[in-house]
């Protein structure tokens, strides 16, 4: 195996229980992913064959847990194993769990590491995790190689109260003001008003991030793909899914349907940017059926169909796999790329570099106006 780190990570990782893994020569059928994903269970995976690295960490310590559990994280695996392997361009690998550390802290800082690690080989991590704070190491890897990034979280809250000792609740506002910053840009999907105050929406629209309220984004979905394509980091935290999708969030009976939050790891699949997903907030106590865990296991296998989907893609550069459109909207002249092979949208700012767009960006342009996600980006940059 190239991947020359392992000896620096294995000791944080905890190999798949045997428990999820008893039936996998005989009791899955060569179609199903058990018994395509490499495992780790007494040797270590061939990470870098790995389109797709899932790590699992139950800490949840910082939502008022007082025992970390990866128990939970096994039985997502379980159902997830159990689906049937459609993707055979896409290659997993699954390296276990982070053990839990004496604190909060040194969870954080021992997942940090791994994902340090794999950072190196440029493919695609996804944590299934305990609380969505967790999210604080996959911010903090970039942050050591003073990368400037976006990070864009699906949750039915914003993580910013202060007031709250635990924190699952304000880890936001640490990501926010922590100096020195890399966080170019944040993105928040699904909030859910009647758990927002509205001075927090304030301090968003100051730092000029953008926040997107649950029923404006189920009208209108799809607007949600080139968010999450330009994204690094994407989140998310369960409480976005309604009740009766998600039985173990027992928050709010109202959210995205399961069927939603599928295609928003599908989108994150589909990107070459968003390499560090975590799907968080899942507690087994108070799953009904194993329900939630069954509805995880399908969110990760629609990031299969994504990443497989998203292979597709041709570079930017390769001009001759795009249709080219130039316009004219309030005296500003851009450029607009529409993929020939996958049909996604991409127009271009003032300093000639190119993000992610949608069709409606496009239908706004061609009416001479300004796109709102236009505008955005080019005050940012």
């Amino acid at each position: 195996m190239a991947f020359s780190s392992v000896d620096t990570i294995i000791d944080f990782l905890e190999p798949v229980l045997p428990s999820v893994l008893f039936n996998r020569d005989e009791g899955f059928t060569p179609k199903q992913l058990g018994r395509h994903i490499d495992v780790y269970a007494n040797n270590f995976p061939d990470v870098d064959a790995a389109d797709l690295i899932i790590i699992g960490c139950g800490e949840a310590r910082g939502a008022g847990v007082i025992k970390p559990d990866n128990s939970g994280i096994d039985t997502i695996r379980t159902h997830f194993y159990n689906l049937y392997h459609w993707h055979a361009d896409v290659k997993i690998a699954d390296i276990g769990n982070i053990k839990p550390g004496a604190r909060l802290e040194d969870t954080y800082s021992a997942l940090q590491q791994v994902l340090s690690e794999l950072s190196a080989l440029e493919k695609k991590v996804v944590i299934i995790g305990g609380s969505h704070d967790i999210m604080t190491a996959q911010y903090k890897v970039f942050a050591l190689q003073q990368k400037i990034i976006e990070a864009t979280c699906a949750d039915a809250f914003l993580d910013m109260n202060t007031e709250s000792r635990l924190s699952a609740d304000h880890f936001l506002m640490h990501l926010f003001t922590e100096e020195p910053n890399y966080l170019k840009h944040y993105n928040h999907i699904g909030f859910q008003s009647y758990f927002v105050h509205p001075g927090m929406l304030e301090i968003i629209d100051k730092l000029r991030f953008d926040c997107y309220r649950v029923g404006v984004v189920k009208e209108h979905i799809e607007t949600m793909e080139p968010v999450i394509r330009n994204a690094n980091i994407f989140a998310f935290d369960i409480t976005a899914i309604q009740h009766s999708h998600a039985p173990a969030n027992r928050i709010t009976p109202n959210g995205f349907t399961g069927e939603e939050a599928c295609m928003l790891l599908q989108f994150a699949g589909m990107s070459s940017l968003a390499n560090s997903i975590g799907i968080y907030g899942y507690n087994a106590v108070q799953d009904l059926s194993e329900l939630t865990a069954k509805q995880i296991s399908h969110m990760l296998w629609y990031l299969l169909d994504g990443i497989q989907k998203g292979k597709q893609e041709a570079p930017l550069n390769q001009r001759e796999d795009f249709n080219e459109f130039k316009l004219m909207f309030a005296d500003f002249e851009t450029l607009f790329l529409q993929s020939k092979k996958t049909q996604r949208w991409w127009m271009q700012l003032p300093d000639k570099t190119f993000v992610a767009c949608s069709a409606r960006d496009y239908a706004t342009a061609l009416n001479n106006e300004i796109p709102e996600r236009w505008l955005r980006a080019a005050e940012r940059n």
